[in-house]
């Protein structure tokens, strides 16, 4: 019984982080290209992929809440960021793939700064989707 248990531990542990990685194509369109303008409410350097939160004004005066989806850390500090490069109240321009299912969500391809100087060193192109 004891083994059964030990057996069932090691299964889930191994299996947490291969569900936490997905593929590109299946949650982003390759073929929408969306840009926004907004406000950093949060910024995770995390595996496997960082995540980027901010706050556009919709043209209603609606605030709409968007996540940009980044490469992991290895990736990014290698393009020149670290985890301190994004603080909350950060005004970015963010481009990137959308979503599939519409919500706002976005796969990373580049960020500008407030006064639209790139951060970090180059676009993310299409070999950095995975």
């Amino acid at each position: 019984m004891r083994r059964l248990w030990l057996a069932a531990a090691v299964a889930v542990a191994v299996a947490a982080p291969a569900a936490a990685h997905h593929s590109f194509a299946a949650f982003f369109d390759p073929d929408k290209l969306v840009k926004e303008k907004g406000t950093v409410t949060a910024f995770r350097f995390t595996n496997p992929h960082g995540t980027i939160a901010f706050d556009v004004a919709g043209a209603d005066g609606k605030v709409v809440h968007w996540r940009a989806e980044t490469n992991a850390p290895v990736v990014l500090v290698r393009r020149g960021w670290n985890r301190d490069i994004l603080k909350p109240g950060d005004v970015v321009t963010i481009e990137g793939w959308m979503s599939r299912d519409g919500k706002p969500y976005m796969r990373l391809r580049q960020a500008f700064d407030a006064n639209g100087k790139l951060i970090g060193t180059a676009p993310f192109g299409v070999t950095d989707k995975g």
